[in-house]
């Protein structure tokens, strides 16, 4: 809401600021639960690190709970935006189902979003919250890789009769991937890659020559 003279009045202002502090409060939770994992992180730990009360921070969230479950959506919709982006843009549906591939790729060992989701997995078996976002999660990750194989299946670049359950076996397979990498570093990124290429191509009826060098 602005004045007649265009200026933001209290309200917007006071809007935007608690806006900008929730913001800052999951940035801040995010940060620490890297640095000593969800189940050994307390509002105290958030507090400590953006220099505020610890109730401030349940003025905005009324649990850790719900800070954590926030932090972690936040988070999601972020990565899953890139990805949007990358399925949403021009080009072949063999180099953007190849782009999606290498946003699912941990980078090397320890990687910090890999290490935040792990944590979020091992959490979430018994935190009826946590379950619900990452399923939440996975199911859009799917739901991405799903709507690439389907535009290839409709411009005839793929052959493949169920880009549902392709997308699904291909999410799996990634995952088990992706935590591998992340954990024990044993494979290099760019043999990680391959062996998702070669999965994606027998989806979608290709061989690993057709995806991009």
């Amino acid at each position: 809401m602005t004045s007649g003279t265009g200026r933001p009045t209290g309200r917007t202002t006071r809007a935007e600021q608690l806006v900008a502090r929730r913001a800052a409060l999951l940035d801040a939770a995010e940060r620490v639960a890297l640095e000593r994992g969800l189940a050994n992180t307390r509002v105290a730990d958030v507090a400590a690190a953006t220099a505020v009360s610890a109730g401030l921070i349940h003025y905005h969230f009324s649990s850790k709970d719900e800070l954590f479950v926030e932090m972690l959506r936040t988070v999601a919709q972020r990565d899953i935006d890139r990805v949007r982006r990358i399925v949403d843009t021009n080009g072949t549906a063999v180099a953007r189902l190849d782009r999606v591939l290498r946003e699912f790729i941990p980078a090397q060992r320890g990687d910090q979003s890999w290490v935040l989701w792990i944590d979020a997995w091992g959490a979430a078996l018994r935190d009826p919250g946590l379950r619900d976002i990452i399923t939440e999660l996975d199911d859009a990750w799917a739901g991405l890789l799903e709507q690439v194989i389907r535009d290839g299946a409709e411009t005839g670049e793929f052959s493949c009769a169920d880009p549902a359950a392709a997308a699904f076996r291909l999410a799996a397979l990634l995952d088990g991937v992706g935590v591998r990498i992340a954990l024990q570093g044993k494979q290099s990124r760019r043999e990680a890659l391959r062996h998702a290429r070669i999965a994606a191509a027998r989806e979608v009826g290709l061989t690993e020559a057709d995806f991009p060098t």
